[in-house]
């Protein structure tokens, strides 16, 4: 999931592509081995800088896949129409090839194993990516934290992470909501996020979940402002957006 760059005082460190998973038809997952990496949140996020040999150098930020590993870090990354560097990221690269890393950036949009409430997650299309590093942080410690995840996309073919989703977990529950083609099992018509969906697959407001929202920006606020017509509090509702780039 590209986003805007973030300024800060970070250390821009090399980065070496590791190995590759296919996700979708035109995003994939990248595992990169960064030495001395002081690790990260489950939410936070990362800038890529890609330097040509004249110099020429342009950078882009993405969210991260998955918890703190040792020296890995995992992007996944959707290959955007002309994008100066997911074009680069998605199929331009081969194992042992390297890019520049900063970060972690972020502390507010972050989930800890620590945390006790139950926990909503929302997403809106490459939106899953920090999501997604939340659910697998829980799975990797144990975690008894009821998840649900609303994982909103335009078909079945544009949905991440399918088969370690249909593996599921105890406590974490899984509903997609297609916009324009569902599979024939579905018994929701294609069509966006509405406050049926959130009322029928998240958690009743007074249970004071937690809630992750993360995706385009008109889905961001249509998502939060249902669950603010629903009765959450303000501050239990934590969003996260992106809009066009430069990919």
């Amino acid at each position: 999931m590209a986003r805007t760059a973030l300024p800060g005082r970070l250390t821009w460190r090399v980065a070496r592509l590791a190995e590759t998973r296919t996700e979708t038809p035109t995003a994939e997952t990248l595992v990169f081995d960064v030495p001395d990496w002081p690790g990260h949140l489950a939410g936070q996020h990362v800038d890529v800088r890609l330097t040509a040999e004249d110099g020429y150098s342009a950078q882009r930020s993405y969210s991260i896949a998955a918890p703190a590993d040792g020296d890995r870090v995992e992007l996944t990354v959707q290959r955007v129409p002309d994008g100066e560097v997911s074009s680069y990221l998605v199929g331009g690269l081969s194992v042992g090839d390297p890019v520049e890393i900063r970060g972690p950036v972020g502390g507010w949009f972050v989930w800890r194993p620590t945390d006790t409430a139950p926990v909503l997650l929302v997403a809106g299309g490459s939106g899953i990516v920090p999501l997604m590093a939340m659910i697998r942080a829980r799975a990797r410690a144990g975690g008894r934290t009821p998840f649900r995840l609303v994982y909103s996309v335009r078909t079945p073919a544009d949905r991440y992470y399918t088969a370690e989703l249909r593996r599921g977990a105890p406590g974490l529950d899984v509903a997609y909501l297609y916009t324009r083609e569902a599979p024939a099992e579905s018994r929701r018509p294609p069509g966006r996020l509405t406050v049926a969906d959130l009322t029928t697959h998240g958690w009743p407001a007074e249970f004071e979940p937690d809630c992750f929202v993360c995706g385009p920006t008109g889905f961001v606020e249509t998502a939060a402002d249902v669950l603010l017509a629903l009765g959450h509090a303000a501050r239990k509702i934590k969003t996260e957006r992106f809009g066009p780039t430069g990919g």
